[in-house]
């Protein structure tokens, strides 16, 4: 700012070319909405079957599926190569706070994609499936403590039906446990599975405090730039895990044992990669756009869907219980929606009445 310049001016003048969520007409929010939900359901959905393939076909490993779950930051880089007009100014917030934010939040991605991991590993897809859909419970609860979400009786149906979907697809999936787990195993499996819920629910929370306390920003950018900063400092923290625990003297062995070859070993990891990427921008996504328990519904919803996906992908069959718990949970998502809608035609309303009558409270 030059000594000629008006400070007011200066202030108000726009810090990015992408208009602010708050200040976007419901149409394209909503569109913004319907765009990370599919990020989410399509990412969710490829990257759970590519990593269920790889245990499936002879994989083993522990700490290289969780760097899979954050490698693939690379190519959120693409739209600011291509639209370089979208990157964001600096925030009013210290440069040192914010870089503490993404190394804590990057923390807690390694260290849930590593629980998680152990999940899949040692629980058959029945149970880990019981166990991932109490994450929308503890969302639920961390929900109202830190970000105020109210809990309606449409959410409260949101959550319940959700949750009855996932237990129901974990009863009548019939798969057995993995081969060779030993009683201890399957106990820190189990642990493992519900920490990692919990942990990941406690994320979504903590993600959106970070966007309302600490960034204050209103712009899609930001959410690509929040990923790729915490995508790194996971990708570094799950590289040291990796060598640190000796597992990369195993990864010979394992690609020259997988069934399907070292090139499908080498494309599994690397599209697992991308799909998680895909999911993760959906996710936080939808926290900055909704909040963390709408982004936990559509998780939900996506292990509803898991029958669907894996009917495609591994040709398996879809009996009536199954077609039954996937409606449940497009019924549980679709009451959750409908209460966001009439949220959003309440604040509509109330906006309009403030224009007509701004000395006025009604």
């Amino acid at each position: 700012m030059t000594d000629n310049e008006d400070p007011k001016e200066a202030k108000d003048e726009p810090q990015s070319s992408l208009p602010p969520i708050k200040n976007l007409r419901r149409r394209k929010r909503w569109c913004l909405v319907f765009l990370n939900i599919c990020f989410l359901l399509v990412g969710q959905g490829a990257a759970v079957l590519l990593l269920r393939f790889y245990y499936e076909k002879g994989g083993r490993g522990k700490w290289i599926t969780t760097l899979a779950q954050t490698a693939g930051f690379p190519i959120l880089f693409i739209p600011f190569i291509l639209f370089p007009s979208i990157k964001e100014p600096s925030t009013k917030c210290p440069r040192i706070t914010v870089k503490l934010v993404y190394v804590a939040l990057g923390a807690v991605i390694a260290g849930d994609n590593l629980l998680y991991s152990v999940g899949l590993a040692y629980l058959s897809t029945s149970t880990y499936s019981i166990l991932c859909a109490t994450q929308l419970s503890f969302s639920a609860i961390f929900s109202f403590f830190l970000n105020s979400q109210k809990c309606t009786i449409l959410i409260l149906n949101s959550i319940i039906v959700l949750s009855l979907s996932a237990y129901l697809l974990g009863v009548i999936d019939h798969s057995v446990n993995p081969f060779n787990v030993t009683k201890s195993r399957y106990t820190f499996g189990f642990v493992a599975t519900i920490s990692a819920s919990a942990l990941y629910a406690l994320l979504l929370s903590l993600t959106q405090l970070s966007f309302l306390k600490i960034i204050k920003k209103e712009t899609f950018a930001v959410v690509l730039e929040l990923q790729i900063h915490t995508s790194i400092v996971a990708s570094l923290i799950s590289l040291v895990g990796l060598f640190a625990s000796g597992e990369w003297r195993l990864l010979r062995v394992e690609v020259f044992n997988f069934n399907e070859g070292s090139l499908s070993y080498a494309m599994t990891l690397i599209w697992t990669a991308v799909a998680w990427q895909i999911c993760s921008v959906g996710v936080v996504g939808l926290v900055f756009v909704v909040s963390p328990l709408f982004s936990n519904v559509i998780s939900t919803l996506a292990l509803c869907l898991s029958p669907l996906a894996a009917a495609i992908a591994f040709h398996h069959t879809v009996n009536g219980a199954k077609i039954i718990a996937v409606l449940m949970g497009i019924w549980g998502f679709s009451t959750y929606v409908y209460q966001n809608c009439l949220d959003d035609l309440e604040a509509k309303n109330k906006s309009e009445n403030n224009d007509k009558c701004p000395e006025c409270s009604c």
